[in-house]
């Protein structure tokens, strides 16, 4: 346990230490409040951390970061001056598939995309121009609606500010599949697949769910928002937000597990550690997920929180589907499809950008389905990078980083995650997109399954909660405690990745939840 004064009281504690809850822990901090922070692990930032594996930095998750910047978090916490530098990443991504091996990027100019999509795909000019059309104003939409508290005011007031741009598309595509979406824009599987592999395969859901609709604005997210890489990796978040945190005299308290959330009458009156330690504070907010929060943590709830904890308790407990391989390498791959002049001539270096490799939409959707059999693709989705060309301080040699995400991995694989026969196919299978000696250049490499996501991260059964109902949800707030960031019981808040507005490295729904707390 870190050392702290745990014997006086707090005015908030926030269980957890992901990025979410450090950024509600900042806010907090920075307001004149007396901060605790408990974190079960040795370190703070849980999936949106780095850490050093055979003598070179890798990130836990994905490490390109779409939405942090769009907040203004960095700017409200200073986070430059705690060591937070951004490098942006453009081309936003290249994608390739399985059956057509071209590789063609993608940009943040629209212009400059345009020109990318004529020349690959040259039926398809009109329908991205339609499909930006439709889907820019939403995206933006977004954007803005995450950027403060989702209450019924403020986002009729968005929509009324922007002259109800983008509603009606919004309110069709959210009745729609990621498919049914994009089949309407595109005909080519090369530039569909890449949309449903960072949307609904992302979420884990098939891209022929219902309600995904929403997911298909991959392309114009990335227009309106950078992509950027933290300068030393994603967990550069956490670590320069522990610092803002601590300069505010706030207080973080790592290798510490809550084991209950104590409540008396009708609010929280502080946490119990595993030890027995009590923590007493007016404030606590969950940056876990829900499951745990109500089911396993709450003693003695208040009768008014009783249909919300039944509610979770009939809730399904998902499993886990994303896997990631981490390696260092003593050669960098050269891809074999593509076409160099055009990198040339676009002055793309291909290896900076995240590759995404993808099925076919119908394979996609098969590959869900063999969740639930604990069976994995052939040939699965794939986000491949290395974040040590772009950011040489990752690695202290001439070696680089190389990471490999793989999805529809389901935690009940059936080969059971005790080998890694199954990841080192995942290698082999990427060994024939690029000239031969990749498997060889492999001087170390470990894989990140569900199943340490579980033991590591403390995610049941390795999956990460996420909200992914969009403004549309934050406003119909069927859900309040995952839209307001409140519960039935006073004092107790939720923020994280469950949380409005949703996964990634975001920081959105911690804001908003500290926002939310000082506004009460």
């Amino acid at each position: 346990m870190a050392t702290a004064d745990v014997s006086k009281r707090f005015d908030a504690i926030i269980v957890g230490g992901g990025h979410n809850g450090l950024v509600c822990a900042a806010y907090l901090a920075k307001a004149g409040q007396r901060v605790v922070v408990i974190e079960a692990r040795s370190e703070v930032g849980g999936t949106a951390s780095s850490e050093v594996f055979s003598g070179v930095t890798v990130n836990i998750c994905n490490c390109d970061h779409l939405t942090f910047r769009t907040t203004g978090v960095s700017e409200d916490l200073d986070l430059a001056k705690h060591g937070l530098r951004y490098l942006d990443v453009d081309p936003t991504q290249l994608a390739t598939s399985w059956s057509d091996r071209r590789i063609w990027p993608h940009f943040r100019d629209v212009d400059k995309t345009l020109d990318v999509i004529k020349h690959f795909f040259k039926d398809e000019v009109d329908g991205y121009r339609a499909y930006l059309r439709d889907a820019m104003p939403i995206a933006e939409m977004i954007i803005d609606a995450a950027s403060q508290p989702p209450t019924r005011r403020s986002l009729i007031g968005k929509v009324v500010s922007r002259r109800g741009r983008g509603v009606t598309t919004m309110l069709r595509w959210s009745r729609l599949s990621s498919a049914q979406v994009l089949r309407k824009y595109f005909k080519s599987e090369l530039l569909i697949g890449p949309a449903l592999v960072t949307g609904p395969t992302v979420w884990g859901v098939s891209p022929h769910t219902p309600g995904t609709g929403l997911g298909a604005l991959t392309y114009a997210m990335r227009h309106v928002s950078k992509v950027g890489r933290p300068i030393g990796g994603s967990g550069m978040v956490p670590i320069s937000l522990r610092r803002s945190i601590e300069s505010n005299s706030g207080v973080v308290m790592t290798n510490t597990q809550v084991a209950q959330i104590l409540c008396e009458g009708s609010r929280v009156r502080g946490v119990a550690l595993s030890d027995g330690t009590e923590i007493l504070a007016d404030c606590v907010v969950s940056a876990c997920n829900p499951h745990d929060t109500f089911l396993k943590w709450l003693k003695n709830p208040p009768s008014s929180a009783k249909p919300m904890i039944e509610k979770w308790r009939a809730a399904p407990l998902y499993e886990g589907y994303e896997s990631k391989i981490d390696a260092r390498i003593t050669a960098k791959p050269q891809y074999t499809n593509l076409d160099n002049k055009l990198f040339d001539d676009l002055g793309v270096e291909p290896l900076s950008p995240t590759l995404i490799v993808t099925p076919t939409t119908e394979e996609l959707h098969r590959g869900f389905e063999m969740i639930s059999r604990g069976e994995i693709l052939d040939q699965p989705a794939m986000l491949v990078n290395l974040p040590s060309i772009l950011d040489p301080s990752m690695t202290n040699s001439t070696d680089h980083v190389f990471s490999l995400e793989a999805l529809f991995t389901p935690f009940s694989f059936k080969g059971g995650w005790t080998s890694n026969a199954e990841p080192y196919r995942w290698l082999e299978k990427y060994s024939q997109l690029v000239e031969p000696g990749f498997l060889n250049s492999i001087a170390d490499w470990r894989c990140m399954t569900p199943a340490h996501y579980e033991s590591e991260f403390f995610l049941p059964k390795g999956h990460a909660t996420s909200f992914s109902g969009g403004p549309l949800a934050a406003l119909l707030n069927s859900q309040p405690e995952l839209t307001r960031y409140r519960t039935p019981i006073k004092g107790l808040f939720l923020t994280g990745a469950a949380t409005f507005p949703g996964a990634g490295v975001w920081g959105a729904s911690g804001k908003n939840a500290a926002l939310t707390i000082l506004n009460q």
